[in-house]
């Protein structure tokens, strides 16, 4: 019987996750901390959002408009209780990227494409969360996203050297030729006034950050810088400042769906999509397994869907979890989703009241904020500790990296070709897995003579292939064997280990079935010990089960061994090197191997 009430259960969770949390709102202790900590992360999110807007090309409000509605959202719907949604860098980036050749100069088409995009990359993230689909991020790999953060984050803290020297050169095809123009004209023609303002604004984020960490960096270099610009005239002085900034909410507006803006905007949807949410859920985790807290990565797609999709219905970007905001939320103690309902309000006032206040905050400084924000990104040793675990994630990693940084400001094809990279080298590495012949170690197991140097039978052969037995590898599977076969002329059963697999395909089944013919034509007999029930299954269902014969499949090894002792010479199991031997105590470490 179906479980009505079950199923009403995970669709009511599912529609309305908040209810899980909305109660403890009423605990005192709880709404206090929540306030609190909703407060802080909007003191640091206001400057950073406006200073994302700038680099995703577009007036710094529509950071503001980013920041409003999409963190109630995601926290309505999402699964994570202090995970901060927002603009943040690399979406910001990717943004920019896209929309840039499309609009080709236009502000009000760029605009217009930058809320048809975050709609976009919502629908995805909520199609995907309702499908139940979340398993395709993992197509992402963490050394693919390893080389495009990194790659990434100096694309973005380059992208600012004009604001921070007061300059500007038109747009190169490529990322680096603007950045080498840039570094010309600076050396040629910086702005003074605007370089001393950007220095103020680091030295003040670097110093709070080391000797006054309690303090909010990022919001007193923006209050000071600001009243700097206001009493030197700084606008007047040739520097460049936010200026004027619209008053009131972002009112609710459909996108345009241009259907030709709309193909040329899918990939880059699906990429912020995927991008934004593997940053996204990897906060959520590290922060659940703190909290010790439930977290449904389908639910989170949900959330972040919902976010992105109101972001671009009233007036916004694509937004995604920052994670340095996420830091901040939890650390000021936030308990429930309602920390980042109280952050989005506080934009909101900010919007209504509070606009004006901002005329002469330097541009200067939102790059410099935006800089201090990425640089934390960029890690070397994480790339290390990749190739150190496997060369071939290394290589991924790397490769991710230079070819970003090459084909910048068109990110997508660097993930791209990341993605692809290390599907071809794990398709390489399934393509070879370890076929290790087996002997009787000392302590009594199975291990692989060549590692030890162990003694092998004539007559018997037990061989262990780590790997599923699939298209890819099933040639090499039946070339080793054959090789062991001719190698042993005088072998009379072969026992496979097939506990190291899991799967077989048609073309795996294939190769067993002539394998066992041609092992049978020169009165070799096929064992199979230890196999799984999906490979077995799969050999019923062929016929190939009956065809081998249902008694040489054994659970055990020993099994196995017993009845190709019981086919040959009484004697030969008192000399056989596979007999089980006196047992020492168990090993560890290298010598377990």
């Amino acid at each position: 019987m179906i479980d009505v009430r079950g199923l009403v259960t995970n669709w009511v969770r599912m529609l309305m996750p908040f209810l899980g949390w909305i109660g403890e709102v009423r605990k005192p202790e709880v709404l206090r901390a929540d306030i609190t900590a909703g407060v802080t992360v909007a003191l640091v999110l206001i400057p950073q959002s406006m200073a994302y807007a700038q680099l995703a090309g577009l007036p710094v409000y529509y950071g503001l408009y980013a920041s409003f509605l999409p963190p109630i959202i995601a926290a309505f719907f999402g699964s994570s209780r202090q995970l901060a949604t927002g603009p943040v860098a690399v979406v910001s980036l990717m943004t920019a990227a896209a929309l840039e050749p499309l609009a080709a100069g236009n502000a009000e088409s760029f605009v217009a494409y930058a809320v048809l995009l975050a709609t976009m990359v919502g629908i995805f993230q909520l199609a995907l969360g309702l499908l139940r689909l979340g398993v395709l991020v993992d197509f992402l790999s963490h050394p693919v996203v390893l080389g495009f953060t990194n790659a990434g984050a100096l694309i973005i803290a380059t992208s600012q050297l004009g604001k921070l020297f007061g300059v500007s050169v038109e747009k190169a095809e490529h990322h680096y030729e603007t950045v080498w123009n840039t570094i010309l004209a600076a050396l040629e023609s910086s702005h003074v006034a605007t370089l001393g303002m950007a220095a103020l604004a680091f030295a003040i984020m670097i110093l709070l950050k080391r000797y006054a960490p309690r303090i909010p960096g990022v919001l007193t270099a923006v209050v000071v810088t600001t009243l700097v610009s206001y009493f030197t005239a700084f606008k007047e002085a040739g520097g460049k400042v936010v200026g004027t900034i619209p008053e009131g909410l972002p009112g609710l507006a459909l996108p345009e769906f241009d259907m030709v803006a709309v193909s040329s905007l899918v990939t880059t949807a699906i990429t912020i999509s995927l991008i934004g949410f593997m940053e996204a859920i990897s906060i959520a985790k590290a922060m659940a397994a703190r909290t010790r807290q439930r977290l449904d990565a389908n639910q989170e797609l949900v959330g972040q869907g919902l976010g992105n999709v109101f972001s671009g219905l009233f007036s916004g970007y694509p937004v995604s979890g920052s994670f340095s905001r996420s830091a901040v939320n939890i650390n000021a103690g936030a308990l429930t989703g309602f920390s980042s309902v109280v952050t989005g309000l506080v934009v909101g006032v900010s919007l209504i009241w509070l606009t004006p206040l901002l005329y002469h905050l330097p541009q200067a400084t939102l790059a410099a904020v935006i800089i201090m924000a990425v640089i934390n990104l960029i890690k070397v040793k994480p790339i290390i500790h990749a190739w150190k675990a496997q060369p071939h994630d290394g290589v991924v990693a790397i490769v991710t990296f230079v070819l970003t940084l090459v084909v910048a400001p068109h990110l997508d094809q660097g993930i791209l070709a990341g993605v692809i990279l290390s599907l071809i080298l794990f398709l390489y590495r399934s393509m070879r897995p370890r076929v290790a012949v087996l002997s009787r170690f000392k302590d009594g197991t199975m291990r692989d003579i060549t590692v030890h140097n162990l003694e092998t039978c004539e007559n018997i052969a037990l061989i262990r292939f780590d790997g599923s037995l699939y298209f890819a590898n099933a040639g090499y599977f039946e070339s080793r064997i054959l090789e062991l076969v001719a190698a042993n002329p005088k072998l009379k059963y072969l026992i496979v280990d097939g506990e190291a697999i899991n799967q077989i395909d048609a073309t795996g089944e294939e190769i067993l079935h002539h394998l066992n013919d041609r092992l049978k034509a020169v009165n070799i007999e096929l064992l199979i010990a230890r196999m799984k029930k999906q490979f077995v299954d799969t050999l019923i269902r062929t016929g190939l089960y009956e065809s081998i014969g249902p008694e040489r499949f054994f659970a055990r090894i020993t099994n196995a061994l017993d009845y190709a002792w019981s086919g040959l010479e009484p004697d030969h199991e008192a000399t056989c090197p596979l007999r089980t031997g006196q047992k020492t105590p168990v090993l560890s470490g290298k010598d377990a191997v």
